[in-house]
């Protein structure tokens, strides 16, 4: 603890953005390059050194916080990167795509701000890169078992390098042309810039991960052909089947799922694309769904130029403060956040319908309208009490030329067959079943992250992939020494 009265004396201190008017008209990230190492190991002192560091609990992948903001607050970068890659694979991600579970479980937060713990962990991931503290760990000997891993986001990533690093050869297959899953063309590049990730993969194969791209398991490959080139299989392939909006109007043309929409802007960042064919450029935008993937909406459609972008969200605005009898400390609270694309929309008064930041609480939509051509133009809806029943007379219609559904995810999509040609059992939900060993029903065939566990944040992914290459490996081996994190029936802390 370098300085034992530092989250008294020293104020909460974010990573600055950059100015709206600027960051809107590009695509990097949204903050100020190079400004946050000059504050953070001030930051980093405000750790209390508290005796029971509730941030481990709150952290799925039980980071060893108190460790790496000590060394951080020392300037000692690379016994932080050692500290930190010691639970997590892929930090970088995390420390800017994790809404920080963690922080919400600080000591410090039950009566000021948390520390700022996702912006020392991003710092320690930036500064190992840079001063080279991330060096690839090929195994020292293999062990002549292979593994298979269907699906290259957090969690095929997390496992596939923990079973290359143990010695195993690991094939990688990802049905899209570019790795990352959902990171790659689900998160935009403003959020997190795609270098990061090629520099992980690039990693990883010189630790001799194999992957193969373009290649979907089911259709392009048999599942069960796959299955008996392998030792093992691991299914990664995330929560793929979107949730649907069952109104009238929902044939129109001009609605889309948000996992349509976000991929052909990031396919324009790529360069593989000039324009996207679902631009939001010169139209009324309207969203529906208040989540994360609905601001990675709103922030992509200001940055093509829409004419007015909204935000639906079904839930009552919460309150600035934690509600400590429906949410007390360490739980992760439902608090009004603002996001970077929030902070944005209000800035720029994208939507003259709502108050502030584009949103729209306790909005349900009732109804699309069109015009001759079946172009949606309008999209009509109601306000909503607690339990969702419509408020009579508060109906209205918005403008809208290109409405996106982010309703979120139900589990594993079907499309490529993959389930059905293994014969996989799945829970009534739409999730693989599997074991307390992440197995499922077939021999040799393992199931982890989004796919099984349903959807969830990245840092649990991350988790699940960690667990299930242990879990593997004991299959493989009769035993294993890497961590496992978090078992399959784990979930967040709760009251």
């Amino acid at each position: 603890m370098a300085d034992p009265k530092g989250f008294m004396t020293t104020p909460r201190q974010d990573w600055p953005r950059r100015p709206v008017e600027e960051r809107v008209r590009d695509w990097d990230e949204v903050y100020v390059p190079g400004a946050l190492l000059p504050i953070i190991n001030k930051q980093a002192d405000r750790c209390m050194d508290c005796g029971v560091p509730f941030c481990h609990e709150a952290c799925p992948l039980g980071n060893l916080i108190p460790e790496w903001n000590d060394l951080v607050s020392r300037d000692d970068w690379r016994q932080a990167a050692d500290r930190l890659h010691a639970t997590n694979n892929f930090p970088e991600f995390t420390g800017r795509l994790c809404p920080a579970p963690c922080e919400a479980g600080c000591v410090l937060a039950i009566n000021q701000p948390a520390v700022t713990i996702k912006n020392v962990e991003v710092a320690i991931a930036d500064q190992a890169w840079e001063l080279g503290f991330a060096p690839p760990q090929p195994p020292d000997r293999l062990s002549g078992r292979t593994v298979a891993v269907i699906g290259s986001g957090p969690t095929g990533l997390a496992a596939a390098q923990q079973l290359t690093r143990a010695g195993h050869t690991v094939a990688v297959y990802e049905k899209d042309d570019r790795l990352g899953g959902l990171m790659r063309y689900g998160i935009p590049e403003f959020k997190m810039e795609k270098h990061h990730l090629r520099r992980r993969t690039d990693q990883m194969r010189a630790e001799g991960t194999k992957f193969r791209t373009s290649t979907a398991v089911g259709r392009d490959i048999g599942a069960t052909e796959l299955r008996a080139r392998y030792d093992a299989v691991v299914i990664a392939t995330g929560a793929t089947a979107w949730r649907e909006l069952d109104v009238p109007g929902r044939e129109l043309t001009g609605i889309h799922q948000a996992m349509e929409y976000l991929p052909l802007a990031n396919r324009v960042c790529e360069g593989d694309l000039e324009t996207s064919p679902v631009s939001a450029a010169g139209k009324h935008v309207v969203i529906v769904g208040g989540g994360d993937t609905g601001a990675d909406c709103l922030g992509t459609a200001v940055r093509e130029g829409a004419t007015s972008v909204t935000q639906l969200d079904i839930y009552a605005q919460p309150g600035a403060e934690r509600d400590e009898d429906v949410e007390p400390w360490p739980t992760y609270p439902k608090i009004y956040r603002l996001s970077a694309a929030h902070q944005e929309a209000g800035d720029l008064r994208t939507a003259p319908a709502a108050d502030a930041d584009a949103r729209l609480f306790a909005a349900s939509t009732l109804r699309f309208t069109g015009d001759a051509d079946g172009r949606v133009r309008s999209l009509h809806l109601v306000e909503v009490d607690a339990e969702r029943r419509p408020v009579t007379g508060t109906g209205r219609a918005l403008p809208a030329d290109l409405v996106l559904l982010a309703l979120g995810f139900s589990g594993p999509g079907r499309e490529d067959g993959l389930i059905d040609q293994l014969g996989l059992a799945t829970e009534p939900r739409g999730t693989i079943t599997r074991d307390a060993e992440f197995a499922t029903n077939v021999p040799g065939v393992f199931a982890a992250g989004d796919a099984a566990r349903g959807q969830s944040l990245i840092v649990w992914a991350i988790a699940e992939g960690r667990a299930v290459a242990a879990a593997v490996d004991r299959h493989l081996t009769g035993s294993s020494r890497l961590p496992a994190p978090i078992g399959p029936y784990d979930r967040p802390m709760t009251v």
